[in-house]
């Protein structure tokens, strides 16, 4: 049985992020007693998530002391894990702004979140305001776990890891979509029923229920151990979990008979590179140099997906009314039983518990567990987890090839992190140009100029001499 702890739950008026994290942690038998301190800024968001929490707490029993902030800085005293998915917004409009102040320069970026100028500058915005988390932690909770969401994952944990004594661990649900492209591709072999419909591994709501009918059949079957960084991981093995049997041999004969049209980016790289890459085409694009030549037009050739903004601003809407009719009991709680926290619950009823779990992917520093990447940089393995912490799984080293990829990554990420926090736009540059997406020196620096310009309230830190 778990110890009771305390866990603050940073921007919980999210209506997906802060549902799953909710009603995960309210379900959990073992953390009875603890005390869930939620967070927002958001006023009205707030108000709404606090009354879904006290209706959960009582008709679940669950038992834990609740309380609203409108600060995190209120909630902190006592924490031991903080969990966090903040997000400067507007994100879907800002996202938007990300992709089309290059396209003015004639670069077309594949998707523009993680990597690519857009992993620039969305990393420059979320930067500022997670690490004012780890200082305000570092005050008040300094031993406390720091469990993030926040994209670009590797970036935003290598900051607080650098500059903060903090410890953080990124989680992701990424691995999972290596689980059903496995799990499609066996499908035959281990009896897997495939639901109808699933084109591609793209952020479409459409198709996401469909992938998770998927995952729930393939997690108990199989065994995927990935390595690399957070949405560029690699498959270094694949087991049946009943017989021990390596079934890659398998996957790589059953993988060629699929439809060639079905992520064929990531077709295309597992040829060339040997090892399955995980997190399919659209993430997969964001690092690599061969997707935004302007004459070739691979993002055609591939048939590369844009993030849909306005779609996902109407589906951000509307979990916000459902999480509204849940709160004033007008909806039945019955869709929040299965909620997934996508590893933060694990993580808490281990640690405060004294259990081992093993989990699929974890976000840390690189102790030695990635042999040929550099000490400190931010990779995913799998760890298990007990009451000493949270303990990355060795894997070695990685194909050269694929770790000179990575190993660029780093360097790009460890760059926009030192720019954005010492305002150095000499830095920025750097990381611009390192970036495989950017090909035009002179178009790089035109580029910064106009991120800097555009986002000058989210980053004064670049106009103090101004």
């Amino acid at each position: 049985m778990s110890q009771p702890t305390k866990i603050v739950v940073i921007g919980a008026g999210s209506a997906s992020f802060g549902e799953n994290t909710l009603a995960a942690i309210l379900r959990s038998n073992r953390l009875r007693g603890s005390h869930l301190a939620l967070v927002d800024h958001n006023a009205q968001n707030l108000e709404i998530v606090g009354r879904l929490a006290e209706r959960v707490n009582r008709e679940w029993g669950a038992q834990l002391n609740l309380s609203l902030h409108s600060h995190h800085r209120e909630a902190l005293p006592g924490a031991e894990f903080i969990i966090s998915a903040i997000e400067v917004g507007p994100r879907e409009e800002l996202w938007r702004s990300d992709y089309e102040i290059p396209l003015k320069y004639g670069v077309r970026q594949p998707y523009a979140e993680n990597g690519g100028p857009g992993g620039f500058a969305h990393a420059a915005r979320n930067l500022g305001p997670i690490l004012e988390i780890a200082k305000s932690m570092e005050a008040v909770c300094a031993d406390a776990w720091l469990i993030n969401y926040t994209n670009p994952m590797v970036r935003i944990c290598d900051a607080v890891n650098r500059y903060s004594r903090i410890k953080v661990v990124g989680l992701c649900h990424q691995i999972l979509i290596g689980y059903c492209m496995v799990g499609m591709a066996l499908s035959r072999d281990l009896g897997i029923d495939v639901p109808a419909g699933i084109t591609g591994m793209e952020a479409d709501p459409r198709l996401m229920p469909l992938r998770r009918q998927l995952v729930k059949q393939v997690l108990p079957r199989l065994e995927i151990e990935a390595a690399g960084l957070n949405h560029f991981t690699w498959v270094l093995a694949i087991r049946d979990r009943q017989s021990g049997e390596d079934l890659y041999p398998l996957f790589r004969q059953r993988w060629a008979e699929l439809e060639p049209q079905f992520e064929p980016l990531t077709r295309k790289v597992f040829e060339a590179f040997e090892l399955f890459p995980v997190p399919g085409d659209s993430h997969l694009c964001e690092y690599l140099p061969w997707v935004s030549d302007p004459v070739s037009k691979p993002w055609d050739k591939y048939h590369l997906h844009l993030y849909d903004w306005d779609g996902w601003t109407g589906r951000r809407e509307q979990g916000l009314q459902r999480l509204q009719a849940m709160s004033a009991g007008q909806m039945p709680l019955d869709s929040l039983r299965e909620a997934d926290s996508e590893g933060a619950l694990e993580i808490i009823e281990s640690i405060t518990g004294g259990s081992s779990h093993r989990h699929l992917a974890a976000n840390l520093p690189n102790q030695g567990q990635i042999h040929n990447l550099p000490a400190g940089a931010i990779v995913e393995t799998p760890v298990t987890i007990d009451s000493g912490g949270i303990h990355p799984v060795m894997v070695g080293a990685l194909p050269e090839g694929i770790t000179e990829l990575l190993r660029r990554e780093v360097a790009v990420g460890q760059l926009n992190v030192d720019a954005v926090v010492t305002g150095d736009r000499e830095l920025a540059l750097q990381c611009l140009l390192l970036d495989p997406v950017v090909r035009d020196l002179d178009v790089a620096a035109q580029i910064l100029d106009d991120y800097l310009l555009a986002y000058k309230n989210y980053l004064p830190q670049f106009w103090k001499e101004a």
